[in-house]
């Protein structure tokens, strides 16, 4: 059972779902004696949640005998005796999983295009780097000063974002950083609102440090902030460039209505701007901390426009954050490769990241319109989509009337892998199914496979 997924609600802890689905596949024969499971990174990226949560998941299994781990080799399925789980219908204990075909075309959106990444430039100025001395050392705690100068030039230029490379941060992931971010922001803010529906990743970090949890809806028009007045929280967590999930983007009287808000109540807006390179109608909008520096924390990152295993992301305190953060983590280790800072600082600096940005703006939106064009084209009036201006996947919101599980496992079974949204939405739920679709690795061709077996499969 190398791979599985089953929706996922925000009523009870994820961990505890995924223990209950999986203790009931094997007290029901689903699952057999001896037969592996997915290992905890593949179940974590299925299920797309933290590996930690799967982790906590196969323990309480294993802690109560359902399954074991075997040195090197994984997870297993313990013998169950069936008499004691006669309750369950017959047919379900002889049941046999029923086999999976292979993927053929993935929707994955937290990848990028292989075939266009700059591998040889990269190469050579990363062997480069490898002659250098300054790469023989533990790196800078904050970051390595001249990938801080080189992002600081590129706030200015793309995003008007006027800072100064003391004010940056360096970190591995935007998820590591809110968990920083976190841990210094919790002595004076006890609560924090998100968006609704809102990236997990982020809410997930906020409650590891035990913020209470507001919202404000967001809808395919854009985020209802009427309200934001009479909540007590004085942190907003927002991705206003490209809402995560939904791809709105917020408006100027919106952003400045934010900073308002910020001000009068000596507040914080957290500014995750997480692709906001991939606009394919306009100019990328400029950052709401091109308003504002003062009441905004900004978060960008590598990882969706260039490569996430190279693990670089960033952040822009404004003073009084950056002296307490400074004062906290000042005597840590860096969470992320020096190799990798120097070898993107050269990057930037000989002009291959801009001219990266600029054939990758072209190449996603042929992707993005062929996606479109062949949705239209084979799905035609039975969906709707959402988010077709930017970013690097749409939302497919399916009129069908259907469940979002049956959509998922009917299109796996014609050897198409798609995606959940529901784990992004708290309250604010959605009156039909929505499935997620990137589109960044794969070629037109694969799309057009891809949503010809949809057809297929959901038709």
């Amino acid at each position: 059972m190398k791979t599985t997924i089953f929706p996922l609600d925000d009523n009870t802890p994820k961990y505890k779902q995924i223990y209950e689905k999986f203790k009931s596949f094997i007290e029901q024969g689903d699952l057999q004696a001896n037969e592996p499971l997915p290992s905890i990174r593949q179940l974590a990226d299925s299920l797309r949640v933290s590996r930690n949560t799967t982790l906590q998941a196969y323990e309480q299994l294993v802690a109560e005998g359902y399954i074991r781990v075997e040195n090197r080799k994984g997870y297993f399925v313990n013998e169950i005796e069936p008499r004691f789980f006669q309750n369950a219908p017959r047919s379900a204990q002889q049941k046999q999983a029923e086999p999976v075909p292979p993927v053929r075309i993935d929707f994955r959106a937290d990848v990028v295009d292989q075939s266009h990444f700059p591998l040889q430039t990269w190469r050579r100025i990363s062997n480069r780097i490898l002659t250098r001395k300054d790469c023989f050392r533990y790196g800078d705690p904050l970051g390595e000063w001249c990938l801080r100068e080189q992002i600081a030039a590129y706030l200015l230029q793309a995003r008007g974002v006027r800072t100064d490379p003391q004010s940056i941060i360096i970190g591995s992931s935007t998820q590591q950083m809110l968990v920083y971010l976190g841990h210094i922001l919790r002595d004076e803010f006890e609560s924090i609102i998100v968006e609704d529906p809102g990236y997990d990743g982020a809410r997930e970090a906020f409650q590891f440090h035990r913020f209470a949890i507001e919202t404000v809806p967001v809808y395919e028009t854009g985020a209802d902030l009427s309200q934001l007045d009479q909540m007590t929280s004085r942190l907003i967590y927002v991705t206003p460039s490209h809402h995560s999930p939904l791809g709105v983007s917020m408006p100027i009287q919106q952003r400045q209505m934010l900073i308002h808000w910020a001000n009068k109540q000596e507040g914080y807006i957290i500014e995750d701007d997480y692709d906001s390179e991939f606009r394919y109608t306009q100019q990328p909008f400029p950052a709401l901390a091109s308003i504002d520096s003062a009441r905004v924390i900004y978060l960008g990152n590598f990882s969706k426009s260039f490569l996430p295993g190279i693990r670089l992301s960033y952040m822009v305190l404004p003073q009084p954050l950056l002296d307490r953060y400074k004062n906290y983590y000042q005597r840590f280790e860096s969470t992320t490769s020096i190799l990798s800072q120097l070898t993107m600082a050269a990057f930037m600096e000989a002009g291959e990241w801009n001219r990266h940005i600029k054939r990758m703006r072209l190449v996603y939106k042929r992707k993005m319109q062929q996606l479109v064009s062949a949705l239209r084209h084979h799905l035609g009036q039975h969906i709707s989509i959402i988010g077709e201006q930017s970013g690097l996947y749409i939302l497919v919101k399916a009129d069908l009337n259907r469940s979002e599980e049956w959509l998922i496992q009917q299109a796996l079974l014609h050897g198409v892998k798609v995606y959940p949204t529901s784990i992004y939405f708290i309250k604010n739920r959605t009156d039909k199914p929505m499935i997620k679709l990137g589109f960044s690795n794969l070629s037109c061709e694969d799309i057009q496979l891809g949503v010809k077996l949809l057809q297929q499969a959901w038709l």
